[in-house]
């Protein structure tokens, strides 16, 4: 179905509003796909609070102008599904390696943070990231040890004093 230009003026400008917005974003080949195949990523994309569209590469390269994903004009030819990540950095990365898994059709053909286009190949690197609530309960876990660490070296003195004077009491009872 062919678009008229309002339409098309929507949509570079609903991209470029999301892209403005987004942290990271993954762009894959989808050929092959079914529609409920499609359809299935998509539920999955909403669950993650990923946005994912499938738009065409010339008004995908009007809405990523002025944008740090214009370094994604390179890899846009053929059909192609971008995947931004709203909140979380490593959101859509993850959502398209895991789909991936299943569905070996889907081929990232690249993914970018912060500006920097980066290979395919380093979606697995991404996906693995923890997410931000992961990031900070290992960072507590960590400060956690060390007080929990420190408040047993404080009290070990008293302890060991503690447990001489039980030794000295059990020998001249014994004795």
């Amino acid at each position: 179905m062919a678009l008229n230009l309002e339409q098309k003026k929507a949509i570079v400008s609903e991209v470029a509003e999301v892209a403005s917005d987004a942290l990271s974003a993954v762009v894959a080949n989808y050929r092959g796909l079914t529609v409920a195949e499609l359809s299935d990523l998509r539920v999955k994309a909403r669950d993650m609070n990923v946005y994912l569209r499938v738009v065409r590469n010339t008004l995908a390269k009007r809405a990523l102008e002025g944008t740090e994903f214009s370094c994604l004009h390179e890899v846009l030819f053929g059909p192609l599904i971008f995947a931004f990540s709203r909140k979380e950095p490593g959101a859509a990365a993850k959502l398209m390696h895991d789909f991936a898994k299943d569905h070996e059709i889907l081929e990232v053909k690249a993914l970018v943070i912060n500006g920097q286009l980066l290979p395919a190949s380093e979606l697995h690197v991404i996906a693995k990231l923890p997410s931000r609530d992961e990031a900070i309960a290992a960072l507590m876990l960590v400060m956690n040890a060390t007080i929990t660490q420190f408040v047993r070296t404080l009290a070990e003195p008293h302890a060991k004093l503690v447990r001489i004077m039980a030794a000295v009491r059990d020998k001249k009872q014994a004795a």
